[in-house]
């Protein structure tokens, strides 16, 4: 099934304590290009941050106002969307592979698919869904994903390991510690 891609790179990353932790490196790539290699699949891929030298091709947007939150970042992206499916995907995901991507892309059913890890904690942003539901949802800038996106039908798929995101120095490392 053929997607797009919408990567979340604009927030304020004040748990890592820098200004941008998708600039950040672990093993030979900042957190950003490892997450634009696991959605090379994507026929276009749309970034929502500040624009900068990546290692894939993409439509940098920004929300408005910079800095509104994840539902407003999908909002602005939705605008350079044309495939049927949207892959959201944080930023500061720097273990996600391809096949993980692919896994939630086979995985939409009803409205979408979200991987849901070990707690019961959906994954909002690593997640698959129609592109008429997502601009359906509700989204707000300053809204929150989870009370637009949780009333869709969306399939739950357990998270893999890969689906990590770096909040924290501890998280950093902890990716570190899993790179192959």
């Amino acid at each position: 099934m053929q997607y797009d891609a919408v990567v979340l790179a604009g927030g304020r990353s004040r748990r890592m304590k820098v200004a941008d932790k998708t600039r950040l490196r672990i093993g030979n790539a900042s957190l950003l290009d490892r997450v634009l290699v696991a959605v090379s699949g994507a026929g276009r891929c749309i970034v929502v941050g500040e624009p900068r030298e990546v290692v894939a091709d993409v439509v940098w947007t920004r929300e408005e106002p910079p800095g509104a939150g994840p539902a407003a970042a999908v909002l602005a992206a939705l605008d350079h969307v044309a495939a049927d499916v949207v892959v959201l995907v944080a930023g500061d995901m720097p273990l996600l592979e391809p096949a993980d991507v692919e896994r939630l892309v086979g995985g939409v059913a009803g409205d979408g698919a979200v991987y849901v890890d070990a707690d019961g904690y959906e994954q909002w942003l690593c997640s698959a869904w129609r592109a008429e539901a997502l601009r359906n949802a509700g989204l707000v800038g300053g809204g929150s994903m989870r009370s637009a996106l949780a009333g869709l039908d969306a399939t739950k798929i357990p998270a893999p390991a890969s689906v990590l995101d770096c909040d924290t120095p501890d998280d950093l490392t902890q990716a570190e510690e899993m790179l192959p």
